[in-house]
């Protein structure tokens, strides 16, 4: 009964909550999510940065992070230790660290598991809440994947711990890349569970939209189609909005990601980083770019996604 109803598709929180009210935990729901998920990964190469891209759980995205020139690795967010075990296991390369971005289970339910799969392992994160931590990070705090450097930015809102991670390699041309969990999405940004819209705008506009417009999204969720058509409805003459849906559609009808953006393509077509524009301010009925925040969050909150 629970798989049939799995393969309708809810959403995760909702899933979550029936299954553990029948007492299935995590486990089981990432051996189901296992045997429906039908989204292909995806190799990024940046220089001798690669980024591989698993789809996990229904809509979860995990990375991969490879330096190259050592042969070393990091992991955002491994939900599903297995798969990342045998990506790993393909690329043969050392997997040194676990990039936690919040405490969330689809985010951080697996590194339990995966420190017994792989012992070792620096597990990194901002919260208490994040299973097997062994580094608690801070805003702007650097560490070391190979020759990758990483730098911490806190972006508390979703969760009180929330962190990014920005990636570079140093003297490359090539631009850098930044996992963001479940602050910024392609055309979107995570519920306030634990923050506030000044929370949310310091994170997307002034930590978030300061870095290079070049920078690389790879978000937490492929929720790209439906954020894109809250987008549309609130700046319906944006072209660079129904340029970006109409990509995002094929995309999704292949299984392909969306991912990743650029800091420079958010500032187009994302609502959330577009506050400080009249067209949205105008749709929210305010004049300040936090109060349109709030307005247009809790507004997505409670928005029914069209078919089209």
């Amino acid at each position: 009964m629970v798989l049939g109803w799995l393969l309708r598709r809810p959403s995760l929180t909702a899933l979550g909550a029936t299954c553990a009210r029948r007492g299935l935990g995590p486990a089981v729901l990432g051996l189901l999510f296992h045997h429906t998920d039908l989204r292909k990964s995806l190799t990024v190469e940046q220089g001798a940065m690669k980024v591989e891209l698993l789809p996990a759980l229904t809509d979860n995205y995990m990375y991969l992070i490879i330096d190259d020139d050592t042969k070393e690795a990091a992991i955002v967010d491994p939900v599903q230790p297995q798969k990342v075990v045998e990506m790993v296991k393909k690329h043969g390369v050392k997997l040194t660290t676990v990039l936690t971005t919040h405490h969330h289970w689809d985010h951080a339910g697996g590194n339990e598991k995966l420190v017994k799969l792989v012992p070792g392992l620096k597990v990194c994160g901002s919260d208490d809440r994040i299973g097997a931590l062994t580094h608690r990070v801070t805003h702007l705090s650097t560490l070391q994947v190979g020759s990758l450097n990483v730098k911490c930015l806190s972006t508390p809102c979703h969760t009180s711990g929330h962190i990014c991670y920005l990636v570079s390699k140093p003297g490359s041309s090539e631009p850098p890349a930044v996992f963001t969990g479940d602050t910024l999405f392609v055309a979107g940004c995570g519920k306030f569970f634990e923050g506030t819209a000044d929370e949310m705008y310091r994170a997307l506009l002034e930590v978030l939209g300061q870095l290079p417009p070049d920078t690389r999204v790879y978000c937490g969720h492929e929720y790209t189609i439906n954020n894109l058509k809250f987008a549309r409805h609130v700046e319906p003459s944006n072209t660079a909005i129904q340029e970006k849906l109409a990509w995002a559609k094929e995309k999704c009808r292949t299984g392909e990601p969306t991912v990743p953006s650029t800091i420079a393509e958010e500032l187009t077509y994302n609502p959330f980083m577009r506050v400080r524009e009249k067209t949205v301010q105008q749709h929210a009925g305010e004049t300040d770019p936090v109060t349109t925040m709030r307005a247009i969050r809790k507004e997505k909150d409670n928005f029914k996604v069209p078919r089209d």
